[in-house]
């Protein structure tokens, strides 16, 4: 299902058979994909997210200049501007993977992280690589909960 932004996801109805729904978005919002894949997938009251670069929404380039915390703040834009699509924020997020290229400025990286959340930090694995796409410094994909209301 492709959604131009800033057009929400219609929720899961109650009753309707769970089935995995992927989504991409357009517009000024969401960076368009690296490659090809899609943006999330949902699988009943599950979000998954592909992972994030530091993309400009608008025109897709890497932003950030190769340091690691204005990257993962750019990161954290792309991010909250697809969960946003579900009516989702960084505090629905369940579990986060973070790519980094170096952990020279890992510390810097987990000061600004710890801004991102109100609540309990979600679980996260970081995973040193050699190398991201677009020359990025880090990348961060996440799975999120969509709240459900008790009847």
């Amino acid at each position: 299902m492709t959604t131009s932004s800033p057009l929400p996801v219609p929720p899961v109805q109650p009753g309707e058979p769970v089935r995995k729904e992927t989504f991409s978005f357009t517009g000024d919002a969401v960076p368009p994909p690296a490659g090809a894949y899609s943006h999330a997938t949902r699988w009943g009251s599950s979000v998954f997210l592909s992972g994030q670069l530091a993309t400009d929404p608008a025109t897709g380039e890497l932003v950030g200049g190769g340091d690691l915390v204005a990257e993962a703040e750019q990161v954290r834009r792309n991010l909250e501007a697809v969960l946003g699509q579900f009516g989702l924020t960084l505090d629905d997020v369940l579990m986060l993977r973070v790519y980094l290229t170096s952990f020279e400025e890992f510390d810097g990286f987990n000061k600004a992280y710890r801004t991102w959340f109100r609540g309990p930090l979600p679980s996260r694995t970081t995973v040193g690589v050699t190398e991201l796409a677009l020359g990025a410094a880090v990348e961060i994909d996440v799975i999120a909960g969509i709240p459900e209301t008790s009847a």
